[in-house]
């Protein structure tokens, strides 16, 4: 690499500067707070873990956007975490291993061997909160209510839609059909990427069972009324009935709490790293091509670590939010000090810290006073006073 281009980050990898930093900064501990004030405790899972554990049972795309590397220590495969959601089931199964109901919350970095959006990075700040050993309707309504809950703390302007779907009614149809596994991957993506072209081809290669389940699915999305259409399409299939019951239930509590979310229902919304098994929702601001956020329910995952817990949860990336939401307040202009060692203009500076007030040493003797505070020595006492003050 030569000197010229040394400053040069890797391509989806980005820096925060200063204004953008506080500001994430500042979001990040109210956003938790929040949290915390719906019951939810805040966990730290560690960056990196063996990929026996941190890969177990989710599916190979999350393989593949896992970075990993050999560890000198041990000698096995580690991997930089892709999505924390795992990691905060693998401490609910075994480092905390309670009974009943567990509300954990959470913020961390994460790392993609590629962008899982057209707009993304590969470095994207999640910030989320999970609840474990619930399996009831009103554990996913909690979870989909804290979301927007949260957002509105956030006092996002944007108007919300909420993307919302149901993993088991894909489950339903394909699941006993026996199909070779490249087939179904193929039918998995080509839903998930909602292509036309590419499900008009499967289907012609299809049998006609299969064809007829296929093209009835990816006409499943739109307004609320479309479950009605799907109801009409599945009469005796149970598990697509009840699937559809818990997402008229979710639709109808959502617009009593946050009647101003607009409701897009898309029953092939398939996205995630294929361990969710039930609800799955997304939230979208206008203007965005991508979420904001993203959730579902994943009552799997916690049997590969002993324990087969039910769970539900959010992520929010927090990058993609703090760029969307209003700008903050003026920030606090910082009180200028002269560089001295004199004991009481050191107490003063230390006092008005212990306020909140930000103080900077003028350790050149040059910083421009220009709509700033000073603190100058009047009479032996170090008072504030302003630029306007000194010049005069």
């Amino acid at each position: 690499m030569s000197n010229e281009n040394r400053w040069l980050l890797p391509e989806g990898i980005d820096e925060l500067l200063p204004e953008r930093a506080g500001r994430l900064e500042a979001l990040r501990r109210s956003l938790l707070d929040h949290c915390e004030t719906w019951g939810y405790r805040y966990v730290v899972p560690p960056l990196v873990e063996f990929t026996d554990s941190l890969l177990v049972g989710l599916g190979a795309d999350l393989d593949l956007v896992t970075c990993k590397f050999s560890d000198r220590m041990s000698g096995r495969m580690l991997g930089v975490r892709a999505d924390i959601t795992p990691q905060v089931a693998r401490m609910d199964a075994h480092s905390l291993g309670e009974d009943g109901v567990t509300r954990l919350c959470y913020v961390g970095s994460t790392l993609q061997s590629m962008p899982q959006a057209v707009t993304g990075g590969r470095a994207p700040i999640q910030l989320g909160a999970e609840l474990f050993g619930s399996a009831s309707i009103d554990a996913d309504i909690e979870i989909i209510t804290l979301l927007l809950s949260t957002l509105e703390h956030a006092q996002v302007q944007s108007p919300l839609t909420l993307d919302i779907g149901h993993i088991g009614i894909y489950d339903a149809l394909f699941s006993d059909l026996a199909l070779e596994a490249d087939i179904e991957q193929q039918i998995f993506d080509a839903l998930q990427r909602k292509s036309a072209p590419d499900i008009e081809r499967l289907a012609a290669q299809l049998a006609p069972e299969v064809a007829t389940k296929l093209t009835q699915l990816a006409s499943l999305h739109g307004a609320a009324d479309i479950i009605d259409t799907a109801r009409a399409m599945f009469p005796d299939n149970p598990v697509i009935l009840a699937a559809l019951h818990d997402l008229e239930t979710v639709l109808t509590r959502v617009r009593q709490v946050c009647p101003a979310v607009s409701i897009y229902v898309d029953l092939t919304e398939l996205r995630g790293f294929r361990y969710h098994t039930g609800l799955v929702f997304a939230v979208y601001l206008a203007g965005l091509g991508s979420s904001v956020a993203k959730g579902g329910r994943y009552d799997n995952i916690g049997a590969v670590f002993g324990r087969d817990r039910p769970a539900t949860g959010f992520a929010i990336d927090l990058k993609t939010l703090v760029d969307a939401i209003a700008p903050p307040l003026p920030e606090q202009a910082p009180i200028v000090a002269p560089r001295s060692e004199d004991p009481t203009l050191l107490a003063k500076i230390t006092a008005l810290r212990a306020e909140g007030r930000i103080v900077v040493v003028d350790l050149e003797s040059n910083t421009e006073l220009t709509g700033v505070e000073s603190l100058v020595n009047q009479a032996g006492e170090w008072v504030i006073v302003t630029a306007n003050e000194v010049s005069e």
